[in-house]
């Protein structure tokens, strides 16, 4: 391969820890509750791992944060092909060149915009920086010329249920430089307004080319099997006093709902174990309703701001894997961020024998490498009232 076209979606992801579990139409917002982007330096990481690995490739790219800095930051020399909003008549500046990223004021049109420009060029590759709605939108573009084209993400978005993905940003650098053959692959996408609602409702969006590394690629999503074994077991274990962060998804749901928690589906909560008693008030130490099994909200379906107002010692956080990508931490849950899994003295990760059975290793993206790497290993996870099986962790 001789060039590559790179486009990034700047404001991917920046409704993550914020508790709005997207940004499609919720931008302004999400910079209303304090939101960092972090698809710039996701966009950076993959490009830094594409240029170790294969220098002198020609690289085409949108202006400012659509990838020029990115793909310069990188150590590229790219030739930009399109360049949304000159100047305007206020005499402010391109609105793609901040020096805030996520204040960039550039929308899906730009991205389909850089992705018709890079394609004019011929590049041989496009390698996208975004979520399910980005994928969608380059895949558009795509389907438009003809679908030959192959492409490529680096993870920023909040949702990724698409299998056009790297697992993360270093993986997606990687197979861009290395990779000799693509495979169709699905792009999906949800409706965030349900999504948030606690409902997922996935669609068919397109079938692309795809480059090829299986051992660095998400799968695609399957679902789980019964869990009421696995929540009651967890449910009869609570720490009278402990404070657990319940992660999204419906594994987790059934736990809450054993302990007598309402669980917001798709967010994250936060539950503090009632203080055990000595039978006195007229509960069971094993009663499923015993002042053990008890206890407070403290927060629902919390963004990462709320989590650490509440935590207090021990703490214990609860998530399960992604469908068939098998992330725990990094995909749908950004709320449960670096600094709230550095208050946790356990982590608990949930999942059915029906789900593990898809899943050989389960993935951590945390946009903190020291993190990653404390949780690489192999991991005991919790697969009913009383079992476990070891995952590999990577």
């Amino acid at each position: 391969m001789e060039s590559i076209g790179v486009v990034v979606n700047p404001i991917a992801g920046m409704g993550g820890r914020v508790g709005l579990k997207g940004t499609d139409g919720n931008v302004e917002e999400a910079r209303r509750r304090g939101a960092e982007p972090r698809a710039p330096d996701r966009a950076r990481e993959a490009l830094q791992s594409l240029h170790r690995r294969a220098p002198d490739l020609t690289v085409y790219t949108a202006a400012g944060v659509l990838g020029e800095q990115a793909s310069r930051d990188a150590g590229f020399e790219p030739t930009v092909v399109y360049e949304p909003g000159a100047a305007g008549d206020d005499g402010s500046s391109d609105p793609a060149r901040p020096g805030d990223p996520g204040a960039a004021e550039t929308t899906a049109d730009d991205t389909r915009a850089a992705v018709r420009a890079l394609l004019e060029r011929g590049v041989e590759l496009l390698l996208f920086v975004g979520g399910d709605g980005t994928a969608v939108d380059v895949a558009a573009v795509l389907e438009e010329a003809g679908g030959e084209t192959p492409m490529l993400g680096v993870p920023a978005g909040v949702k990724i249920y698409s299998s056009v993905f790297g697992v993360t940003p270093t993986d997606a650098g990687r197979i861009a430089a290395e990779f000799d053959r693509v495979e169709s692959r699905e792009v999906n996408d949800i409706d965030e307004a349900a999504y948030r609602e606690g409902e997922v409702r996935s669609e068919l969006r397109a079938i692309v080319q795809v480059p090829v590394a299986p051992e660095l690629q998400s799968g695609k999503q399957v679902s789980s099997g019964s869990v009421d074994s696995l929540a009651a077991g967890f449910a009869r274990e609570v720490e009278p006093g402990r404070t657990y962060v319940f992660g999204p998804g419906s594994t987790v749901g059934a736990i809450e709902r054993e302990l007598g928690i309402d669980p917001s589906p798709l967010g994250v909560d936060i539950w503090r174990a009632g203080i055990e008693t000595d039978g006195t008030d007229g509960t069971e130490g094993d009663d499923a309703e015993s002042a053990g099994q008890r206890g407070e909200i403290l927060a629902r379906d919390a963004a990462e701001s709320d989590i650490l107002a509440v935590l207090a010692d021990p703490v214990t956080i609860v998530v399960s894997p992604i469908g068939g990508q098998g992330f725990i931490f990094g995909r749908g849950n950004h709320q449960i961020s670096p600094a709230v899994i550095r208050r946790a003295d356990d982590i608990e990760v949930v999942a059915a024998d029906e789900k593990l059975d898809g899943i050989d290793t389960l993935h951590v993206d945390t946009d903190d490498a020291e993190i990653n790497e404390q949780l690489e290993g192999w991991l005991q996870v919790r697969t009913g009232r009383f079992t476990t099986r070891m995952v590999p962790v990577a």
